[in-house]
């Protein structure tokens, strides 16, 4: 997954959640959750969403890593790679 697909991505799942919620506006390091006012259950939905629509498993303790728009998008990248590896 590539950084145009994560932020699309990543848009299309806070517009349920945070529907004012402005992507542009938002520094590729600012933490989401501090930029957008979400709270601790609206970040979890966020990374829920997240997780259902790409198809990637997202362990809780990895949650952290999506808190930025530059992290989200590293880890769909990774955890996209990892997924397309064959054993």
């Amino acid at each position: 997954m590539n950084a145009a697909q994560a932020r699309a991505l990543a848009a299309d799942v806070l517009a349920g959640i945070a529907p004012e919620a402005d992507l542009a506006a938002i520094g590729a390091d600012e933490d989401l959750r501090g930029a957008l006012d979400l709270d601790s259950m609206d970040f979890l939905n966020f990374v829920i969403g997240i997780s259902e629509r790409s198809g990637i498993a997202i362990p809780e303790a990895d949650a952290p890593r999506l808190c930025s728009l530059r992290g989200l998008e590293a880890y769909l990248r990774e955890a996209s790679g990892r997924a397309g590896q064959t054993g």
